[in-house]
Protein backbone atom coordinates (compact mmCIF):
# COMPACT_ATOMS: atom_id res chain seq x y z
CA UNK A 1 0.00 0.00 0.00
CA UNK A 2 1.33 3.62 -1.23
CA UNK A 3 1.07 5.99 1.97
CA UNK A 4 0.57 9.56 2.08
CA UNK A 5 0.30 11.96 4.59
CA UNK A 6 -0.05 16.32 4.52
CA UNK A 7 -0.89 18.54 6.65
CA UNK A 8 -3.00 21.53 4.74
CA UNK A 9 -5.37 24.23 4.67
CA UNK A 10 -8.97 24.03 4.47
CA UNK A 11 -9.37 25.87 1.30
CA UNK A 12 -6.52 23.43 0.03
CA UNK A 13 -8.63 20.38 0.38
CA UNK A 14 -11.07 19.17 -2.39
CA UNK A 15 -14.95 18.53 -1.90
CA UNK A 16 -14.27 14.74 -1.66
CA UNK A 17 -10.89 14.91 0.91
CA UNK A 18 -13.72 17.27 3.14
CA UNK A 19 -16.35 14.90 2.68
CA UNK A 20 -14.25 11.61 3.83
CA UNK A 21 -12.71 13.98 6.51
CA UNK A 22 -16.22 14.61 7.92
CA UNK A 23 -17.72 11.12 7.55
CA UNK A 24 -13.91 9.42 9.31
CA UNK A 25 -14.81 11.79 11.97
CA UNK A 26 -18.38 11.09 12.37
CA UNK A 27 -17.83 7.11 12.17
CA UNK A 28 -15.09 7.43 15.27
CA UNK A 29 -16.50 9.79 17.49
CA UNK A 30 -20.31 9.88 16.81
CA UNK A 31 -20.94 6.75 15.68
CA UNK A 32 -18.54 4.10 17.28
CA UNK A 33 -17.94 6.22 20.53
CA UNK A 34 -21.27 7.55 20.04
CA UNK A 35 -21.05 10.88 21.16
CA UNK A 36 -22.99 12.89 19.02
CA UNK A 37 -21.50 16.20 19.06
CA UNK A 38 -21.22 19.31 17.00
CA UNK A 39 -18.17 18.71 14.89
CA UNK A 40 -18.24 21.50 12.63
CA UNK A 41 -17.54 23.90 15.06
CA UNK A 42 -15.98 27.16 12.95
CA UNK A 43 -12.82 26.00 13.77
CA UNK A 44 -11.96 23.69 10.60
CA UNK A 45 -11.70 26.95 8.18
CA UNK A 46 -9.50 29.36 10.34
CA UNK A 47 -6.64 30.14 8.90
CA UNK A 48 -3.96 28.98 11.00
CA UNK A 49 -5.94 25.54 11.30
CA UNK A 50 -4.19 22.16 9.23
CA UNK A 51 -5.85 19.66 8.22
CA UNK A 52 -3.66 16.03 8.49
CA UNK A 53 -4.81 13.29 5.83
CA UNK A 54 -3.24 10.24 5.96
CA UNK A 55 -4.30 8.21 2.60
CA UNK A 56 -3.41 4.55 1.17
CA UNK A 57 -4.25 3.86 -2.04
CA UNK A 58 -6.53 6.95 -2.29
CA UNK A 59 -8.56 6.02 0.75
CA UNK A 60 -8.76 8.33 3.79
CA UNK A 61 -7.29 6.10 6.24
CA UNK A 62 -6.51 8.83 9.42
CA UNK A 63 -6.89 12.44 10.47
CA UNK A 64 -6.20 14.86 12.42
CA UNK A 65 -6.70 18.61 13.32
CA UNK A 66 -4.22 21.09 14.27
CA UNK A 67 -5.21 24.72 15.82
CA UNK A 68 -3.63 28.06 16.31
CA UNK A 69 -4.78 28.81 19.68
CA UNK A 70 -2.11 31.90 20.07
CA UNK A 71 0.57 31.14 23.04
CA UNK A 72 0.43 27.12 21.58
CA UNK A 73 -0.96 24.77 19.40
CA UNK A 74 -3.56 22.03 19.96
CA UNK A 75 -4.04 18.27 18.12
CA UNK A 76 -7.13 17.32 18.17
CA UNK A 77 -9.94 15.42 16.16
CA UNK A 78 -6.80 12.17 15.54
CA UNK A 79 -8.78 9.17 14.47
CA UNK A 80 -8.31 6.13 12.05
CA UNK A 81 -10.59 3.91 10.29
CA UNK A 82 -10.78 0.64 12.46
CA UNK A 83 -9.33 -1.63 9.40
CA UNK A 84 -6.21 0.94 9.88
CA UNK A 85 -5.80 0.74 13.52
CA UNK A 86 -2.77 -1.37 15.54
CA UNK A 87 -0.26 -1.20 12.33
CA UNK A 88 2.03 2.04 14.08
CA UNK A 89 -0.53 4.23 11.57
CA UNK A 90 -0.78 7.08 14.36
CA UNK A 91 2.16 7.54 14.40
CA UNK A 92 2.50 8.72 11.43
CA UNK A 93 -0.19 10.81 11.44
CA UNK A 94 1.07 12.65 14.85
CA UNK A 95 4.78 12.80 13.57
CA UNK A 96 3.05 14.86 10.73
CA UNK A 97 0.77 17.01 13.15
CA UNK A 98 3.59 17.80 14.96
CA UNK A 99 5.71 18.99 12.35
CA UNK A 100 3.50 21.53 11.78
CA UNK A 101 3.82 23.23 15.03
CA UNK A 102 7.78 24.24 15.09
CA UNK A 103 8.84 26.41 18.38
CA UNK A 104 5.55 26.95 20.20
CA UNK A 105 3.98 24.27 22.79
CA UNK A 106 1.27 21.90 21.34
CA UNK A 107 -1.73 20.77 23.87
CA UNK A 108 -4.13 18.10 23.66
CA UNK A 109 -7.20 16.52 25.28
CA UNK A 110 -6.17 12.88 25.21
CA UNK A 111 -8.53 10.04 25.91
CA UNK A 112 -6.80 8.53 28.92
CA UNK A 113 -6.61 5.01 27.72
CA UNK A 114 -4.30 6.83 25.14
CA UNK A 115 -2.20 9.16 27.00
CA UNK A 116 0.57 6.87 27.51
CA UNK A 117 0.70 6.91 23.70
CA UNK A 118 0.76 10.47 23.66
CA UNK A 119 3.91 10.23 26.16
CA UNK A 120 5.64 8.82 23.57
CA UNK A 121 5.46 11.97 21.32
CA UNK A 122 6.73 13.69 24.21
CA UNK A 123 3.29 14.76 25.61
CA UNK A 124 2.53 15.20 29.45
CA UNK A 125 -0.27 15.33 31.64
CA UNK A 126 -0.77 18.63 32.88
CA UNK A 127 -3.89 18.57 34.96
CA UNK A 128 -7.06 15.83 36.35
CA UNK A 129 -8.48 13.66 34.35
CA UNK A 130 -11.90 15.58 33.30
CA UNK A 131 -15.25 13.66 31.22
CA UNK A 132 -16.17 15.25 27.57
CA UNK A 133 -18.65 13.20 26.31
CA UNK A 134 -19.00 10.73 29.18
CA UNK A 135 -15.25 9.59 28.27
CA UNK A 136 -12.50 10.12 30.62
CA UNK A 137 -10.02 12.25 29.26
CA UNK A 138 -6.52 14.24 30.13
CA UNK A 139 -5.22 17.46 29.16
CA UNK A 140 -1.51 17.25 28.00
CA UNK A 141 1.51 19.55 27.16
CA UNK A 142 4.30 18.78 25.07
CA UNK A 143 6.95 21.62 25.47
CA UNK A 144 8.94 23.98 23.34
CA UNK A 145 11.69 22.29 24.62
CA UNK A 146 10.86 18.69 22.98
CA UNK A 147 10.30 20.39 19.64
Amino acid sequence: MSLTCVAVPFDRLTATEVHSLARLRQDVFVVEQECPYPDLDGRDVEPGTRHVLLTGDAALLGCARVLDDGAAWRIGRVALVREARGQGLADVLMRTALAVTGGREVVLDAQTPLAGWYATHGFEVDGPEFLEDDIAHLPMRRSQERV
